[in-house]
């Protein structure tokens, strides 16, 4: 029921924990097989990046096996590091929104 209505998905990811990263793949992995979220675009957030310990993109995207997920997924995935705290990178979180919900003409 949660999904029904989702025209695009931001998955947010503690890019400092690598602890979770195992339970937080698991998760996207369950968000994204979930049948009203198909051909929702999907963006993956990989968050604090402003910390001293976080994981590189390269280093998230490899314990991810975003590679994989991406070549097996219906549904278009882009991957973004992001500081919520100085916000980093929100122009282009917000820059993707534009374009993903941006109705077809």
């Amino acid at each position: 029921s949660y999904y029904s209505e989702c025209s695009a998905l931001l998955f947010v990811v503690d890019a400092s924990n690598p602890t979770q990263v195992s339970s937080s793949c698991i998760q996207l992995l369950s968000v994204l097989s979930a049948a009203p979220l198909a051909s929702v675009p999907v963006l993956v957030l990989f968050n604090k990046i402003d910390l001293p310990c976080y994981m590189s993109l390269v280093e998230m995207k490899s314990l991810f096996r975003m590679q994989d997920m991406v070549s097996c997924a219906t549904q278009p995935i882009t991957m973004l590091e992001i500081s919520a705290r100085d916000g980093t990178g929100l122009a282009e979180v917000l820059q993707w929104l534009r374009s993903a919900l941006r109705e077809p003409c």
